[in-house]
């Protein structure tokens, strides 16, 4: 049975975080000591949180997981096609991390290789290269924001996963069949668990700007098509949401998603823990 924890905001993120992550089993569940960690956050465009990743959520992230015994944590991502990435995380001031305590290493994916692979079973999306920094991890943590998406629909952790993708070939994905290819390309993604921010979220435009809600929660999980339902949810209890018709199993990219594999089915293939 998969879990998916949600979770207030305190006085205290870092223990917010830990609290969520506590109720699907702890980091010690999924991260093994000595172990090298790579953090996916969200870094299309140098636009404020939540259209990018807060530098001091992953900040606490990347604490935790040095406490859970990890030997190196990574924080890497690469920008929409338009953009430089080193350039972005340079306004975000993501480089800044690197001078804390217990310093996270921060890497631009389009500045090393990209490694081709093959997706099985693909109906939309047969092939594509990959940030080569996936096979260089021992595990993997999507660490996504909550938003609307002006051509997806809905940006959570499966839509995180465009990032490792060849910034050239991501044109091809907006041509036809978005959200297939999203839910597609997460056969070759192999995240441990989840930890979403949703300490804010736009409830509408997306995926750099939209009108702002403020749910001020964290969630965690260990099945990105669980955490992206109760995400979506999320958003819809907002008034004034662009989602507030749809039936969060229906959107493609989750319908897809179930169909090839990636994720549960339904609810009852997972548990809700609330705190």
């Amino acid at each position: 049975m998969k879990k998916v924890a949600k979770v207030k905001v305190g006085q205290n993120l870092k223990d917010s975080i830990l609290k969520a992550v506590n109720l699907i089993g702890g980091f010690e569940r999924f991260i093994n000591r000595g172990e090298v960690v790579l953090l996916k956050p969200n870094f299309n465009t140098a636009d404020p949180y939540p259209a990018s990743s807060d530098p001091k959520f992953l900040q606490a992230v990347t604490e935790l997981i040095y406490q859970s015994g990890a030997k190196i944590v990574m924080i890497g991502d690469s920008s929409t096609m338009s953009f430089n990435t080193r350039k972005i995380m340079e306004r975000l001031k993501i480089f800044d991390l690197e001078k804390n305590e217990t310093p996270p290493r921060i890497y631009v994916f389009e500045e090393r290789k990209w490694i081709k692979k093959t997706i099985t079973g693909a109906k939309y999306l047969r092939g594509v290269s990959l940030s080569e920094f996936l096979d260089r991890t021992d595990k993997l943590i999507l660490v996504p924001n909550l938003k609307t998406h002006n051509y997806a629909g809905f940006s959570g952790s499966l839509k995180l996963s465009v990032g490792f993708v060849k910034p050239i070939q991501r044109v091809g994905f907006h041509l036809s069949h978005l959200q297939e290819k999203v839910a597609e390309l997460n056969r070759i993604i192999n995240p441990a668990f989840i930890i979403m921010d949703a300490r804010k979220c736009f409830i509408n435009g997306g995926p750099a700007e939209g009108e702002v809600g403020e749910p001020n929660l964290v969630l965690a999980g260990d099945d990105r098509v669980a955490v992206d339902v109760e995400a979506i949810k999320i958003i819809q209890s907002f008034k004034g949401n662009s989602l507030k018709d749809l039936n969060p199993w229906q959107l493609p990219q989750i319908k897809r998603a179930g169909e090839i594999g990636v994720g549960v089915k339904d609810e009852s293939e997972y548990q809700m823990f609330e705190k």
